[in-house]
């Protein structure tokens, strides 16, 4: 009996830690190759045209761009699949839902659950011609894509606030270690040391990490399909948890955003410059300042007294003047 309760517990110990490293997203238990799969599929996500070999040679929008007309992006970006299904993997249910990256597509958070062959055929246009990609990948590329959605998505809106995107919970001092001991060797300390190009204009890395914290967590992660050099958080052994603690620490980095703050009148602390005008200071000053009313009050009495008399005389002139 006791080494049934000892089995047993043993059991429970071992399906709880499997459970937290699901839960904490692509620290599963894949295999190195698997890994290494996920983190292809991600990057031919984010941009599979400088991924695959050969290069393909594209021209115009993508087929299936013509059924949105939203979105003001063209060419080659077009082509790319988080264009359509965004950062967070929702398409039009998630941070694509409006603003000027909307176009209405879905996204392929829900298709994780599909087997590889159903997906395979999704890629490879069974649900539209528009949708055939396999003519520009090989097999081996279809099938990281595959790799990815199936093991690589992760739902990370319950931890970053919808309003402010900024993370809801964290670890900032984890987030600040791993930054420094990883990050900052190219982004600099205050993230300013490389730019990014975003939505036609040139950012830091702290206001990527504020503006689009989806695409932040996705290449933090998985790396950039663009700057294969980037160190990636899968190969690290950085679980989820730790992606969005780097992600809080770097939104308290500068954004290039900040501007001096004015204080109020009620805040501003007064100077100790002598301003012109006030009252009196001294004894001396106090009688100049009485003199100097007293001949303001005659001077004003003479110019009325003046102008008085002079009333007078007209009337006087011309009533005499009738007579």
């Amino acid at each position: 009996m006791k080494k049934f309760i000892s089995g047993s517990l043993l059991l429970l110990i071992l399906i709880l830690g499997l459970s937290l490293l699901v839960t904490n997203g692509y620290a599963s238990p894949l295999s190195k190759l698997d890994a290494e799969q996920v983190i292809r599929g991600a990057q031919l996500y984010d941009d599979w045209t400088k991924v695959v070999v050969p290069a393909p040679t594209l021209t115009g929008n993508q087929p299936i761009w013509s059924q949105q007309t939203t979105s003001t992006l063209g060419g080659v970006d077009t082509w790319r699949c988080v264009s359509c299904h965004g950062w967070d993997y929702k398409g039009s249910e998630g941070a694509f839902r409006s603003g000027p990256n909307y176009t209405g597509f879905p996204g392929i958070y829900a298709a994780r659950t599909k087997d590889a062959s159903e997906l395979e055929g999704i890629l490879g246009g069974a649900n539209g011609e528009a949708h055939d990609f396999q003519a520009y990948m090989g097999d081996g590329d279809v099938q990281a894509l595959v790799a990815f959605i199936q093991n690589g998505l992760i739902e990370d809106d319950e931890f970053i606030d919808p309003i402010s995107l900024k993370v809801l919970g964290g670890d900032l001092a984890n987030g600040l270690t791993l930054y420094s001991g990883t990050c900052a060797q190219c982004h600099g300390e205050d993230g300013r040391q490389i730019q990014f190009r975003y939505e036609g204009q040139n950012i830091n890395l702290g206001k990527l990490a504020m503006q689009d914290p989806w695409r932040f967590l996705h290449r933090t992660r998985f790396g950039t399909a663009r700057a294969p050099e980037m160190v990636i958080g899968a190969n690290l052994g950085w679980t989820a948890q730790e992606g969005r603690d780097v992600l809080l620490y770097a939104q308290t980095l500068p954004t290039g955003m900040e501007t001096a703050n004015t204080p109020s009148i009620g805040e501003q602390t007064p100077g100790n410059a002598q301003q012109p005008g006030g009252p009196a200071s001294n004894i001396f000053t106090g009688i100049l300042t009485a003199l100097g009313a007293i001949a303001t009050g005659l001077l004003f009495a003479v110019i009325i007294g003046a102008i008085l008399i002079g009333i007078i005389l007209l009337v006087v002139w011309f009533l005499r003047g009738r007579k």
